[in-house]
């Protein structure tokens, strides 16, 4: 894969973002940031039934979606994992 990907962050995610501890938030923030370059990176999954795709960073789910035409990475969700799939 050549070239990088614009980066979009939903409201929701970002409130999200506001929220996590400061350790956590250095690291996840990191994890968002290298998605411009490799939004595929190692340990990424598809979420089934649905366009979305997700990342672990510790305990801490990152769910985004990969906007191929646009070249965008658009988050809509950073959440604990306890968390993260619920409603």
């Amino acid at each position: 894969m050549t070239g990088s990907y614009s980066l979009r962050i939903r409201k929701s995610a970002e409130k999200e973002l506001r929220m996590l501890p400061e350790k956590d938030l250095k690291r996840v923030a990191s994890r968002i940031v290298d998605l411009v370059v490799n939004p595929r990176p190692a340990g990424y999954r598809e979420l089934s039934g649905q366009d979305l795709c997700r990342i672990r960073q510790g305990n801490y789910r990152i769910v985004y979606v990969i906007d191929e035409v646009h070249r965008r990475v658009e988050i809509a969700k950073v959440r604990h994992r306890k968390d993260v799939y619920r409603t």
